[in-house]
């Protein structure tokens, strides 16, 4: 069974809020700005850190994976995502 959110807007709630956007009673509002809360703020540094590692971490890989390995790898992703 699917998921609902209880955040989710009511259809009806929509349709009063688009009717409101279009006769200009209300300022409009677009769905996607959501502010989201990213928590206690960051570390610069620990955050620089986890980026320069992650730059680094891929190309390493696949120098130290023999090419019939990377191979292997990308075809297991391909099937994986066509059996969706």
């Amino acid at each position: 069974m699917r998921k609902r959110s209880s955040k989710a807007e009511d259809v009806n709630e929509a349709a009063f809020r688009v009717v409101q956007e279009a006769t200009g009673q209300a300022p409009k509002t677009d769905p996607g700005a959501e502010k989201k809360d990213d928590g206690p703020p960051k570390n610069p540094a620990a955050v620089a850190l986890g980026k320069l590692g992650g730059a680094k971490g891929g190309p390493a890989r696949a120098k130290a994976l023999s090419k019939k390995r990377r191979a292997e790898i990308a075809r297991k992703a391909a099937r994986a995502r066509w059996k969706r």
